[in-house]
């Protein structure tokens, strides 16, 4: 008896790749400085820094020397080894935050390090309801997607999310107390908004959720995945508005393009942390403490905290012209609202050699520079801006 025909399968994507994600007409072959090479000979203008990653832009001599001295010292070793370059990386982040934490837990990435932030709130209230707010993007896992602002209508796919969730209107003080009750473990807040707009969501709204979570016994976690590590032109977020939340997690710049992100925690949150309770594989590594080090490193030597808050506003004086209208977020976090939809200024700025990107909000252009992005650079981006039109 001849045995069914097997059916055929779908031909793979042509480089193999899943395709999942939108692409620029942009062949990137290398980088240096704020500027990305094409193999079609074109030199581009980098405003978006690898989804707000390369932070010291490409080719940071210091970095780059970082790296390779730890891989040719140890390459890798397990978190069953205490390795010193760990330990003191962690205690250079706590020093950087210049906020009250004691502790790092090293992930690999933004949506894993608020994972394991909401771990530790479920850990220490035993509770099963967690708040965001509107807009927010805090990772596309289970949980992390749960809390993810239209992930349910769109791309979220699992049957059920994990905990029960509830989302608090954009700066609407009123509705604080109604999304955040005794029930709730923790509120999850963007303080500068990413995909959301590049949205800096208002001083005395934070305030207000951090006072709720005192008053419930909820825990804050702020999520500078994409915010943080001096992009904003202070060390967090937390730093800008004054508020000291019970958990903090970053990644993106925190590695410069090294995969690497962190979960910092207050001394009572670090007090709850049993043996076990938490875990990874390649979090805390060699390369990626190498990695924050040498980030933490130019930051610091090269005054560009100080940069980020001069250019930024640089930005904002010199480049509401042309399709742009108004200015919002904060530091090199910035959204440029524009008179037509984003969409078509992005690709009119990318047809003149400037790459920037966009956001969740149609009217919003949004700008992930580099922290080295100087002056000059600026008035390219104007130039551009005055020749599109509005």
């Amino acid at each position: 008896m001849n045995a069914e025909p097997k059916a055929a399968l779908p031909p793979a994507p042509p480089d193999f790749l899943a395709p999942v994600f939108a692409q620029y007409a942009l062949p990137v072959i290398s980088g240096q400085g704020v500027w990305l090479n094409t193999s079609d000979g074109r030199r581009v203008l980098d405003l978006y820094g690898g989804h707000a990653v390369a932070a010291l832009g490409y080719g940071h001599a210091a970095w780059t020397q970082a790296l390779a001295a730890q891989a040719q010292q140890l390459n890798f070793q397990s978190n069953a080894v205490p390795l010193e370059i760990r330990a003191r990386a962690a205690r250079r982040l706590i020093e950087f935050s210049n906020l009250d934490f004691n502790s790092v837990f090293f992930v690999n990435s933004g949506a894993e390090a608020n994972e394991n932030a909401l771990k530790m709130a479920f850990a220490i209230t035993r509770r099963g309801h967690v708040a965001a707010v509107q807009h927010s993007f805090h990772g596309r896992t289970a949980a992390t997607g749960a809390l993810t602002w239209g992930a349910a209508a769109k791309w979220f796919g699992y049957p059920r999310t994990p905990f029960d969730v509830s989302f608090i209107a954009r700066d609407d003080l009123d509705d604080i107390a109604r999304q955040v009750t005794t029930a709730t473990a923790a509120v999850m807040v963007e303080p500068v908004q990413g995909v959301g707009g590049a949205y800096d969501l208002k001083p005395e709204f934070l305030r207000a959720l951090q006072a709720r979570c005192q008053a419930t016994g909820a825990q804050l976690i702020f999520d500078e995945v994409q915010c943080g590590m001096g992009r904003v032109g202070e060390p967090f977020a937390a730093n800008l508005y004054g508020i000291q939340p019970d958990m903090l997690t970053t990644a993106k710049a925190l590695g410069n393009g090294f995969p690497v992100a962190a979960l910092l925690m207050s001394p009572r949150v670090a007090a709850a942390v049993k043996l076990d309770a938490l875990g990874t594989t390649f979090g805390g590594g060699p390369m990626a403490c190498a990695a924050v080090e040498a980030v933490i490193d130019a930051i610091e030597s090269e005054a560009l905290l100080a940069r980020v808050r001069r250019v930024s506003a640089r930005i904002r004086e010199r480049c509401l012209v042309g399709p742009v209208t108004a200015a919002q977020g904060a530091g090199f976090l910035l959204g440029l609202r524009t008179a037509r939809p984003a969409k078509e200024i992005h690709a009119a700025l990318l047809e003149r050699n400037i790459l920037a990107g966009t956001s969740a909000d149609p009217a919003i252009l949004r700008l992930l520079p580099p922290f080295i992005l100087d002056e000059q650079h600026v008035e390219l981006l104007r130039s551009a801006l005055l020749e599109i039109g509005s």
